[in-house]
């Protein structure tokens, strides 16, 4: 009777939960996974823009505090980026994904309660805390649950959400404040986060790190006051006219100590090498990471040049409504969702250094031929080959970077590096508009707007084409040890074992 028993035990179906877990746990499930509940800080970051009116309105608050609305949360988000990358290397990624994502919820109720200015600030400084511990572990999963000879291709799927939600973004937090009030911009993510929560504990594995390890505490408060420090200036130096803040303290001053806050970070860093540092120097050793770190930050300084410039040549010249100039500056991340994909398979096959280099040189040309055919007289067509071009420059050059970025990193070290690369990113992002900024207003005093619009163009272009300059440095991965370690973690006993 015993043996009976047993055989018809071992025949008996695997329980609901574990058959579904069998078949989530694949590299292209968990994507999905992440995409989706990455939804609500992609979202967020460009929809609550397009509602500022009507936070101001609704709060009863001045222009420098709806302003605050947008900076508090970029600020928090870029002073622990890096923590929060290094957290993943401590905790394991999705398990930090998973705590950035609730406090994301959680601050976003808060958000949409605030019943002043003060409150809604201090909601978003949270909101920002989510989204630097969520942000950098999208990349360390996506190099973990996927094979060296597909990560492109996974990438460009990213890079392709990416696009989709920068152009749905706008139109979306538009839709919301218009119909339901500004709040369910912020109310909406509360659904989204914890479907997308559940999706995350089914479909990715705990990918834990195998190795204890320990928060560098005075790392973390030096990089962190250095970044507060860079940060407010840059957020606030257009504001002050580049000039004083308060009392004594100026723009320059404040942007100078986050600089030499910097650098006693490093001193720091050198000499905890030995001890579980915040930065491994190892990673920045890496020539390859290191030149598309820099690389990285100049992709958003030209979207970002694009997405400020064009709006106003419709809106000012054009006599575009904000919500038509929308619509047509969303060709080009439209554009790039078709072209993502195919920039990822390329990188696979070929390698990144040249896919990144075409993606880069039709970024820049996109925007060169705006800057050649607007005029005052023009109509709106002009600007649809350079949105085009630029839409082809996105899709290409967002998979070969981080590929190559990543292709020769320690797998015990990939959350230092991705909240490196991507405060880099928004390093870049934040540098570069304070730059075009600057250069538009001195444009601008000479009273002819289009004119002012052309030559500011050029300022992207020339960084983009750095960007391109920088690549041709980059040297040719080879298979180490370490892509066969990664290989070894795959294999089908191994992997089994991680989803546990």
């Amino acid at each position: 009777m015993t043996a009976p028993r047993a055989e018809q035990r071992a025949g008996t179906p695997q329980p609901i939960r574990e058959r579904l877990l069998a078949r989530m746990r694949t590299p292209w499930w968990a994507m999905f996974a992440i995409c989706f509940a990455s939804a609500v800080v992609l979202l967020d970051t460009t929809a609550v823009n397009v509602a500022l009116a009507e936070i101001g309105t609704g709060l009863d608050a001045g222009l420098d505090q709806v302003l605050w609305v947008i900076n508090a949360y970029l600020l928090s988000y870029a002073a622990l980026l890096v923590i929060g990358g290094r957290l993943a290397d401590m905790f394991g990624p999705r398990r930090v994904f998973l705590i950035g994502l609730a406090v994301f919820i959680v601050a976003s109720v808060g958000c949409g309660l605030a019943q002043d200015p003060g409150q809604a600030i201090a909601a978003r400084l949270v909101q920002g805390v989510g989204a630097a511990l969520l942000t950098p572990q999208t990349i360390v999963i996506i190099t973990r649950v996927f094979p060296a000879d597909r990560r492109g291709s996974a990438m460009g799927v990213w890079g392709g959400f990416a696009g989709i939600v920068a152009a749905a973004g706008p139109t979306f937090g538009g839709l919301l404040a218009a119909t339901l009030g500004w709040r369910w911009i912020f109310y909406i993510n509360v659904p989204v986060g914890i479907i997308g929560a559940g999706l995350v504990l089914l479909a990715v594995p705990k990918l834990e790190s195998g190795r204890k390890q320990r928060l560098d505490v005075l790392g973390a408060a030096v990089l962190t006051a250095a970044m507060l420090a860079v940060v407010y200036a840059l957020l606030e130096g257009e504001a002050h006219n580049w000039g004083a803040l308060w009392g004594p303290v100026t723009v320059p001053t404040l942007f100078a100590a986050g600089v030499v806050a910097l650098a006693v970070f490093f001193l720091v860093e050198r000499g905890r090498q030995d001890r579980d540092p915040l930065v491994p120097f190892e990673v920045l050793r890496d020539r390859n990471f290191s030149l598309m770190a820099l690389v990285v930050g100049v992709l958003p300084c030209g979207l970002g040049g694009m997405m400020l410039l064009t709006p106003l040549y419709l809106q000012e010249v054009q006599k575009f409504s904000a919500f038509q100039a929308g619509l047509l500056v969303a060709v080009a991340p439209l554009v790039s969702v078709f072209i993502a994909p195919y920039s990822g398979k390329l990188t696979d096959r070929f390698g990144g250094k040249y896919v990144l280099i075409v993606g880069l040189g039709f970024f820049a040309g996109g925007i060169g031929l705006m800057a050649a055919l607007i005029r005052d007289g023009s109509g709106w067509p002009v600007l649809l080959p350079g949105l085009f071009s630029v839409g082809v420059g996105m899709g290409v050059a967002f998979a070969p970077a981080s590929v190559m970025a990543f292709k020769n990193i320690d797998p015990t070290m990939a959350g230092s590096a991705s909240g490196v690369f991507n405060t880099t990113r928004l390093c870049g992002s934040l540098l570069g508009s304070a730059a075009i900024g600057a250069v538009l207003q001195t444009q601008l005093a000479g009273g002819d707007t289009t004119k002012a619009i052309r030559l500011t163009y050029l300022l992207p272009v020339a960084i983009m084409t750095a960007g391109a300059l920088i690549t041709l440095a980059v040297r040719k991965s080879t298979p180490d040890a370490r892509e066969e370690a990664a290989a070894a973690e795959s294999a089908p006993g191994n992997a089994q074992a991680s989803t546990r």
